[in-house]
């Protein structure tokens, strides 16, 4: 290029406002630019993402950053995550209810992911660029979660009622993750100001920021407001109580799974969990009132992956989530006239009375 032609190029320049400098940095690869270590960036999205996400990812990023946290973040390569994925699936802790690593080793693909997924939307690096998209997770295995029968609910209730410090207490656990549906989540974020007592309707807020008023029975909504009054805390914090007043965690059904497994052998052999509950009440529901029915009470969004187009048009309202609960619990509920119209029984309840 000639002086003359260069001169022109240098007063358009500055003309439009632009350095050479700039334009060089413009014209670089996006792997050329400044890109911060594996570390660096871990700590950035953590502070990003929701309290759920870094809960489930956490751990994961955590040993990310172990591993390759001195790395730049456009180094690691798919073949290097399907590498690290099988040292953390043949490192899994080994329990009773483990599944071979499995689900370790999709936890630290899924927590990658969601790691260049923001480096993307930074400019960091392009989809095509991005190692952890290239990688498929292990295929999920068949849960072995369940219905329980009723004769299973009934020892398990009595055990509750009958053993541990708090009965009362585990009682209401029991009966609220029965009756609703709700995952242990929502049961901890409970507060007396999600409590709607004229229409028996509590609100539950659950994983994936998602919430909803869900139908209870006039004996669970009578117990819930009793237990409030009983054991303190503001009308915005957590419901759920201690004797002593503090708040109960996880921890709580942990213990009461525990206490269940030392009375009932096949609790502790086929590690039983609240979470059998749902399976229960949920399967409960929809063999009765149908899918519809059923994927509301359980705060299922319609559109998903599994889910036809119909899905779209035979949406379940409150008011049939409410007749179901009115025949599930044999109490009749504000929103629901006629809880008893045909089929099976009630399902069998803890005394929470």
């Amino acid at each position: 290029m000639t002086a003359n032609r260069l001169d022109a190029v240098r007063v358009l320049l500055d003309q439009l406002g632009i350095s050479p400098e700039e334009l060089l940095g413009d014209m670089l690869p996006s792997h050329a630019r400044t890109m911060p270590t594996i570390a660096e960036y871990v700590d950035r999205v953590t502070g990003a993402v929701s309290p759920g996400a870094h809960r489930v990812y956490g751990t994961y990023w955590r040993r990310v950053s172990q591993v390759w946290g001195h790395r730049r973040l456009d180094e690691p390569t798919p073949i290097e995550i399907r590498e690290l994925a099988e040292q953390v699936k043949a490192a899994a802790v080994v329990r009773r209810n483990s599944r071979g690593g499995r689900t370790a080793a999709e936890h630290l693909i899924a927590a990658l992911r969601c790691l260049y997924r923001h480096a993307e939307a930074d400019g960091l690096i392009t989809a095509d660029r991005n190692p952890a998209t290239q990688v498929a997770k292990p295929r999920r295995l068949a849960s072995t979660r369940r219905a329980l029968p009723d004769g299973r609910l009934v020892e398990i209730n009595h055990v509750a009622g009958t053993t541990g410090n708090d009965p009362d207490l585990d009682l209401l656990l029991l009966r609220l993750h029965t009756e609703t549906a709700c995952r242990r989540g929502g049961a901890l974020a409970l507060r007396p100001a999600d409590l709607d007592v004229e229409q028996c309707l509590v609100r539950l807020r659950e994983k994936g920021e998602t919430m909803r008023w869900q139908p209870v029975s006039p004996t669970l909504m009578r117990r819930l407001v009793e237990h409030a009054a009983e054991r303190g805390g503001a009308t915005d914090e957590p419901l759920l109580r201690y004797r002593s007043g503090q708040p109960i965690t996880a921890r709580r059904y942990d213990h009461l799974w525990q206490r269940l497994g030392r009375h009932l052998p096949w609790v502790h052999t086929q590690q039983t969990t609240t979470h059998w509950l749902r399976h229960t009440t949920l399967t409960w529901v929809e063999r009765r009132f149908g899918y519809a029915v059923a994927a509301a009470y359980a705060g299922h969004t319609t559109g998903g992956r599994d889910a036809g187009v119909t899905t779209t048009y035979v949406r379940a309202d409150i008011t049939e989530v409410a007749a179901a609960l009115a025949a599930l619990s044999g109490e009749p509920h504000p929103l629901a006239p006629d809880p008893h119209e045909g089929g099976r029984g009630p399902l069998v309840m803890p005394n929470a009375s």
